[in-house]
């Protein structure tokens, strides 16, 4: 089955003074999602942007807003951010003293709810939820900061998590987040990724739509060729 390509730059790179102005540039040159970094200087050593931000792009996001809580504790934010004006809200198992409970606070605001594993989180941690979840986000470097490189001992991980969603039968997003350019993009997508978080590879650059075909053509060509091999990625 060839799934489709979604790519979500990160706002976590893009001009602060010109949130709103980035956020319609980068839709514009095609992306499919808005991907909205959360820190808190706890769960993670940075601190970003909160609710009333999100709010603040909400009328310039034509795309649904993908929210990644790096905050510890979290129940008392997804309420905020639904409210606000996302359509995906992510967290990590580490900041909710019970996962189950946080997946269904996430879904009773009518929000798709994901889950975020960094690059030592086990797979394990998805055993009796992954039937709750619309997505499931793989951090590629430790989370906190934008600009990091990607940890290539996650392809594997990519390969395994995607082997367990098509087992469930259920259309769970594989998201993949971290150093995600178009150097490697081909090779994250042939291993199973299907939703690339890229921030500074699009803004870094000036050129969005360069940027976003440049990785979302490298992604397709990393599907086509796991198919034609029978990959996991396929």
């Amino acid at each position: 089955m060839t799934r489709a390509i979604r790519i979500a730059p990160s706002l976590l790179s893009a001009d602060f003074a010109r949130l709103g102005e980035e956020v319609t540039a980068v839709i514009e040159a095609g992306a499919d999602l808005i991907h909205f970094d959360v820190m808190d200087n706890h769960y993670v050593p940075n601190l970003t942007i909160g609710p009333l931000v999100c709010q603040a792009i909400r009328p310039h996001a034509t795309v649904p807003i993908d929210v990644h809580l790096m905050v510890k504790p979290v129940d008392a934010l997804i309420p905020m951010f639904a409210q606000a004006g996302a359509a995906i809200i992510s967290f990590h198992p580490e900041a909710s003293e019970h996962v189950d409970r946080t997946i269904q606070l996430i879904r009773s605001h009518g929000v798709k709810a994901g889950l975020v594993l960094n690059p030592a989180t086990p797979l394990s941690v998805l055993d009796h939820v992954l039937d709750q979840l619309d997505l499931v986000l793989l951090m590629s470097v430790n989370p906190g900061f934008g600009g990091q490189s990607f940890i290539e001992g996650t392809l594997p991980k990519i390969e395994s998590l995607r082997r367990l969603i098509d087992r469930s039968g259920r259309d769970v997003w594989l998201e993949v987040d971290g150093g995600v350019k178009v150097d490697n993009a081909q090779r994250i997508a042939a291993a199973g990724a299907d939703t690339l978080v890229a921030g500074s590879a699009v803004f870094n650059g000036g050129a969005y739509r360069q940027a976003i075909a440049g990785i979302r053509d490298s992604a397709q060509r990393g599907q086509q060729s796991s198919k034609a091999l029978g990959g996991p990625g396929a």
